[in-house]
């Protein structure tokens, strides 16, 4: 049985209750836009509603601590594939047990969960470091992102904590979503930017940043490139702290 289901954290616990009340003993979870056929299996779609995500959650909480419960939700931000099965497997296996379970990782499913949550964290603490703001307007400040994972949501508190009194956009380049903070009234919307409507119409898709940046921009770089000291160069440590694939969001690498 495949269970598809919207690509929502609401709609996969809305999944895993369904799969509980209609009896699927033998089931697998699917985001519906990584369906390539419907034909090969007998399939079951479902839609996001609260009560059933809820009383999923009610459930979990009886069992696992929160920290645990975070680490679900990490794990179905990483989007990688079957991962969804994993946060079934481990649900079943906590909800069935009399002990606790969040120590046994000797159990396939507490093993996955809690080493792919580590490496959704890694990545999120390299963008809350890594992530640099360029002044595009008058104190309105743009960055753009293209994480492994979807770690969007995980670093939006760190930023409000940061830049608390100035506008900033974050987008996502690879999922085509960005989160944008309005200083005015400390909330944050979801952004999309249809670059490929606006192609089609003429219009420019490029990002131009403030004169002021970029004149800041270069002395910063003049800076770091004085205070480099070549005989103190260790470059195998300096790799191990800012790998490589993060150089594109420095100034001072570019």
């Amino acid at each position: 049985m495949q269970i598809i289901y919207d690509g929502t954290f609401e709609g996969l616990l809305t999944a895993i209750f369904d799969i509980y009340e209609r009896k699927f003993n033998s089931a697998n979870i699917v985001r519906k836009d990584k369906i390539a056929s419907l034909g090969l299996f007998e399939n079951h779609e479902v839609h996001s509603e609260p009560e059933k995500a809820a009383r999923v959650l009610r459930g979990l909480k009886k069992k696992l601590s929160a920290a645990t419960l975070s680490n679900f939700y990490w794990c179905f931000l990483s989007e990688l594939d079957g991962i969804e099965d994993h946060i079934l497997s481990y649900a079943r296996y906590a909800l069935s047990s009399v002990q606790p379970v969040e120590q046994d990782y000797g159990n396939a499913a507490v093993l996955e969960i809690a080493q792919v949550a580590r490496k959704v964290g890694r990545e999120k603490h390299r963008f809350e470091a890594f992530v640099r703001f360029q002044e595009i307007q008058n104190n309105f400040y743009y960055a753009a992102i293209d994480p492994d994972h979807n770690v969007l949501p995980l670093i939006i508190p760190h930023f409000k904590r940061r830049y608390p009194a100035q506008d900033w956009l974050i987008y996502d380049t690879r999922r085509h979503y960005g989160i944008h903070y309005d200083s005015q009234t400390e909330q944050v919307h979801e952004a999309i930017m249809d670059f490929e409507a606006l192609s089609h119409r003429g219009q420019s898709t490029c990002i131009a940043i403030d004169t002021d940046e970029a004149h800041y921009q270069s002395l910063w770089k003049h800076y770091f490139k004085h205070v480099n000291i070549p005989a103190r160069r260790n470059m195998k440590l300096h790799l191990q702290h800012v790998p490589k694939r993060y150089w594109k969001y420095l100034v001072e690498k570019q």
